[in-house]
């Protein structure tokens, strides 16, 4: 019977730089899905607030996106 043991330290280095890569775009692709799903929630709570409450808020429906996502885009 064949056995096949993989060692990852033993690939060659266009292996294991190869394979790092691919783990730093899988956790920077969460870490976005993430935040983003955080940000609709916060978009959705505000969006069910009264146009008052909103108001008191000094915001009106149109700038509830400009808003959450105002440390990205509007500093």
């Amino acid at each position: 019977m064949a056995t096949l043991t993989t060692n990852i330290s033993e690939a060659p280095a266009a292996v294991r730089n190869w394979l790092a890569s691919i783990g730093t775009a899988l956790q920077c692709g969460l870490e976005a899905h993430m935040n983003a799903a955080s940000r609709r929630d916060k978009i959705e709570a505000l969006e069910a607030k009264s146009d008052e409450e909103l108001a008191q808020m000094g915001l009106t429906r149109d700038q509830i996106i400009h808003y959450v996502y105002r440390d990205l885009f509007y500093t």
